[in-house]
């Protein structure tokens, strides 16, 4: 069954430089990208292949509440698991993106 396409965060409980950080998880890296900058958060923050395996931009808790106001879906780190699970690209598509991200 298809999934619609959505952006998400988790709770924020991942500690760093005294706050609680989430993160910002969308379906499709386009969309993520478009919402981190209605949110104000610069493409320099995206975090992703080949740093990470998980294309996603932290967020404060400020960026947190502000993302689910926009229309940000919540989820349980369960959700976030499937989410990602689900998202995982195949490493070609995965290091053609990232490539794409950087460019711009």
């Amino acid at each position: 069954m298809p999934h619609p396409r959505g952006v998400y965060v988790d709770t924020a409980v991942w500690h760093w430089q005294g706050l609680k950080w989430a993160h910002l998880l969308a379906d499709d890296i386009d969309e993520l990208h478009r919402f981190a900058a209605r949110l104000g958060i610069h493409r320099a923050s995206y975090q992703g292949p080949p740093r990470t395996s998980v294309p996603h931009y932290d967020l404060t808790p400020y960026e947190r509440h502000r993302a689910i106001a926009l229309g940000a879906i919540a989820c349980s780190r369960e959700e976030i698991v499937a989410i990602v699970r689900r998202t995982r690209w195949p490493a070609r598509e995965r290091d053609t993106a990232a490539l794409r991200s950087t460019k711009r």
